[in-house]
C-alpha cells in the first residue's frame, strides 16, 4: 500500500522518493523501496561462531545464504530473544543479499525530496551512523536509513 504522506501542496508537487517503512525500537525508519529486495516473516537463523554481535547468522533464501543483521543490536536496544521473531528486510549491497532484522514492516510512504532534512547533531552516535537523512511527519520522525552504512560497519572485511 503506498500513500502520500500529509504534507503541503507545494512539497507533494516536488520530487518524490518512495520508502518501505519499519519500525526498530519503536522508532520509524525508512530505506529507499528500489533497495529492498524482498520482506519476510520471522525466519530459521543459524548463528555464525565469532561472528560480531550485530549479526543474528544467516538463513537460506531460496537457496542463497543471506547474512541476518539484528538492527536492535546495531542501534544499542535490547535484543534478547528478537532474532528468532523479527521480521527480515532483504537488501542487496555490493550484489550480496543481506537481511535487517526489524519488529515490524510498515507501508510504502511517498515522500517529498525536498523535505528531507540533515540527521541532527544531538541524534546518538549509533543512529546517526546508520541514517542519511530525517523526515518530520504529522505524528512521528522517520529516519532515513543508509543501507550501506548498516553493512559495512558490522561486516567491514567480509565484503570488501
Amino acid at each position: 500500500m503506498r500513500r502520500q504522506a500529509h504534507l503541503t501542496d507545494e512539497a507533494a508537487l516536488s520530487v518524490a522518493q518512495d520508502y518501505v517503512t519499519m519500525v526498530i525500537g519503536g522508532q520509524t525508519f525508512g530505506i529507499p523501496v528500489l533497495d529492498v529486495r524482498d520482506v519476510l516473516g520471522p525466519q530459521i537463523i543459524t548463528r555464525v561462531p565469532l561472528a560480531p554481535a550485530e549479526i543474528a547468522g544467516s538463513l537460506n533464501l531460496r537457496g542463497r545464504i543471506v547474512t541476518a543483521i539484528d538492527m536492535r543490536r546495531r542501534l544499542g536496544l535490547p535484543a534478547d530473544g528478537f532474532a528468532e521473531k523479527a521480521m527480515a528486510v532483504v537488501v542487496e549491497h555490493e550484489d550480496e543479499p543481506f537481511s535487517l532484522l526489524v519488529d515490524e514492516v510498515g507501508e510504502v510512504l511517498s515522500l517529498p525530496s525536498t523535505l528531507c532534512e540533515p540527521v541532527p547533531a544531538t541524534l546518538g552516535p549509533r543512529w546517526r551512523d546508520v541514517s542519511q537523512g530525517i523526515y518530520r511527519l504529522e505524528d512521528k520522525l522517520l529516519l532515513v536509513l543508509s543501507v550501506g552504512n548498516v553493512i559495512d560497519a558490522v561486516t567491514p572485511d567480509a565484503i570488501h
